[in-house]
């Protein structure tokens, strides 16, 4: 599901209105504000956020330089994105290092947001950038919960210190010690969460948080419960002094408004965001590129990121060859899936491009079972047979469909995609050489 599409959507609608019409009037303007401001209401978005935010925008709005432009409606977009990636903090904020190793990060939160499969992608997030963290369990209260971060842990492919059931904040301390001992930079605390806020579980993080000069204090929210998740992130902050947010669940039925609201509430940073269940679906959060997705520009900067993680120059380039000589076979067509998986799924992907709102591109649409299916077909072939797909009679085709758990159809409709894939190809070839 794209992210934030009822709002999205609204947002576009209430748009394309103001550009179907030549000059803008004041009144148009207002009445244009009102639709928005409601589309932010109905979007879980914070009451008095949403207020603030329609004031900012309509005042900019109605200036004469935007109502005697030349396109004053695409005038009025500017300034609502403006606004909305200011509402959610204007630039990536990123975590804090401490001069002095280890770099000391507690996370906490309440049970059911996410808090310990988030140590383990912060982790992956770490490693990323050269650090070597290591993961400290002083949850102990939770059943389960250092098992729980001892496998995601493993998934992550980082160390996890763990003292049993003995008082969290000896653990911390202990976990410092071994982590300077041991050559760690980053230490992450997994601390214990309630099914609400009370003063045993306040008191106990203040007492952590001082035993072992803590550089961050992140808090991990669900941001399906939308208004509950800013009240919970308002409620830490006055007692923690939370440094930052992170966000989970944006994948799911979100409707934006803890996305939209928390920055403004508590004046604190959403420095992280959880896009799916895999230990890499984590992303640093980028309040201008949400805000252009939000307005369906999409969001082609991360887009571009995710494609440099997931493929290296070199295989750019041997890629380009393979168009270029017309040599491209059912293994590199094999690639090319292995890879859209490694970027997060075709719908996942589709949701950057600018437009896909627009058009309406549902999750639906995107068949990404069929995409395992094609995978399973191809992996069922043998080597000669995916060089040569050519050489793939019936016989070869009813191994293949029987070898993959698919039917013949569907081996069928896998060699002609590939052929028009590879006829596609060739006409971008001949494209390429035109010259001007």
């Amino acid at each position: 599901m794209a992210l934030f599409a009822s709002l999205s959507e609204r947002l576009n609608h209430i748009f394309s209105k103001l550009t179907k019409r030549g000059k803008l009037t004041e009144l148009e303007i207002r009445t244009a504000m009102r639709e928005v401001r409601i589309a932010l209401l109905e979007a879980d978005v914070n009451l008095k956020v949403a207020k603030e935010f329609i004031a900012e925008v309509s005042e900019k709005a109605v200036g004469q330089q935007v109502l005697q432009s030349l396109n004053p409606a695409q005038q009025v977009i500017k300034i609502v994105n403006d606004e909305l990636t200011a509402l959610m903090g204007s630039g990536n904020a990123k975590l804090e290092v401490s001069p002095k190793p280890p770099t000391v990060i507690m996370m906490c939160g309440l049970q059911g947001a996410g808090k310990t499969t988030m140590c383990a992608k912060l982790a992956v997030q770490l490693k990323k950038q050269g650090k070597k963290p290591l993961l400290a369990a002083c949850d102990i209260y939770r059943p389960a919960a250092i098992d729980q971060l001892k496998v995601v842990g493993g998934k992550a492919g980082a160390e996890v210190f763990e003292k049993g059931t003995q008082d969290p904040v000896k653990t911390a301390k202990q976990a410092v010690e071994y982590a300077k001992k041991m050559g760690y930079d980053t230490v992450v605390i997994d601390t214990a969460g309630r099914l609400h806020i009370d003063d045993k579980l306040m008191h106990e993080l203040e007492e952590i948080e001082k035993a072992v000069s803590v550089t961050e204090i992140l808090l991990t929210v669900d941001a399906m419960t939308g208004q509950d998740a800013v009240n919970v992130a308002e409620t830490f902050n006055a007692r923690l002094n939370i440094t930052g947010v992170i966000l989970t669940k944006l994948d799911g039925d979100t409707r934006g408004g803890a996305c939209l609201s928390i920055k403004a509430v508590t004046g604190k940073p959403i420095k992280f965001i959880g896009v799916g269940e895999k230990i890499t679906d984590l992303e640093p959060f980028y309040p201008d590129r949400m805000a252009s997705r939000i307005l369906g520009m999409g969001d082609v900067l991360s887009l571009i990121e995710k494609a440099q993680e997931a493929v290296t120059e070199q295989q750019a380039k041997e890629m380009e060859r393979k168009m270029r000589e017309n040599s491209f076979t059912l293994t590199d067509y094999l690639t090319q899936f292995e890879t859209l998986k490694r970027m997060g799924g075709a719908s996942a992907l589709m949701s950057m491009l600018p437009g896909a709102g627009k058009y309406r591109i549902r999750e639906e649409d995107i068949d990404e079972k069929k995409l395992e299916r094609i995978r399973a077909a191809i992996l069922s072939m043998t080597p000669k047979e995916r060089e040569n797909p050519q050489i793939i009679n019936a016989s070869r085709k009813r191994r293949i469909a029987l070898g993959s758990g698919t039917t013949v159809q569907d081996v069928n409709q896998l060699l002609k995609q590939f052929e028009q894939t590879k006829l596609l190809m060739k006409q971008m070839k001949g494209k390429n050489k035109i010259r001007f």
